[in-house]
């Protein structure tokens, strides 16, 4: 992973198609790795949570082109490795588990990230009413622990459909519900970068399992 992580700053530094094409079968075998690093989560995550068996590696892990038609930032490449673990791979819009890998800054996360109306809908009306069974789940002492709060992105006032003065209107607020936490760049390369990953992962899965309760609602 060493590789990995010294591409990537390479990569920030010459962010071009000359520079890339290159250095593209040091991209090749970097990319290789992450897709197996990729392969062992699934199948440690899958000893847990049944839904992201037999997954497979490139349907969970991002593209590094970066989409730059309606972007004033030209760069053609990410600087970075990820991948979205979940049920139907990273375009189902399923809630699941992420990995983020950057020279600059290394992080997790769970849960479901920008679902889009319905589905947004769909989890707000059952979190109306199951609100304290969510946060029997993210407030436990292990949890809160190692991610305290949610991602901080809110509308302004009440969602449509849903009254003001709900008890829990600050949680209906949510445009999505992922928890995240920043992992040093150095412990990727650490022997211990997958076990840390799997336990986060693990503390993770039951407000997955939540989301996937308020989805087939």
């Amino acid at each position: 992973m060493d590789s990995v992580l010294k591409f990537l700053n390479e990569l920030a530094a010459n962010n071009n198609r000359e520079w890339f094409q290159s250095n593209k079968k040091w991209y090749e075998e970097s990319r290789e790795k992450v897709l197996f690093l990729t392969d062992v989560l699934i199948n440690e995550i899958g000893q847990f949570d049944r839904e992201v068996k037999g997954l497979q590696p490139k349907d969970c892990m991002f593209r590094i082109f970066r989409d730059v038609r309606f972007s004033h930032d030209k760069r053609p490449y990410k600087t970075n490795f990820g991948s979205f673990i979940c049920k139907g791979g990273r375009k189902s819009m399923n809630p699941g588990y992420y990995f983020h890998i950057e020279p600059t800054g290394c992080f997790m996360a769970g849960g479901i990230y920008m679902p889009p109306a319905e589905p947004l809908r769909i989890i707000r009306t059952y979190l109306a009413d199951h609100a304290e069974e969510f946060l029997e789940i993210t407030e436990v002492p292990d949890f809160k622990k190692e991610f305290p709060e949610l991602y901080n992105d809110q509308l302004k006032t009440a969602p449509k459909g849903f009254p003001k003065d709900h008890q829990y209107i600050d949680l209906l607020k949510y445009k999505s519900f992922i928890y995240s936490k920043d992992m040093a760049p150095s412990l990727v390369s650490n022997e211990k970068y997958v076990e840390t990953m799997v336990d986060g992962f693990s503390t993770l899965y039951p407000l997955n399992r939540f989301l996937y309760e308020a989805l087939s609602q």
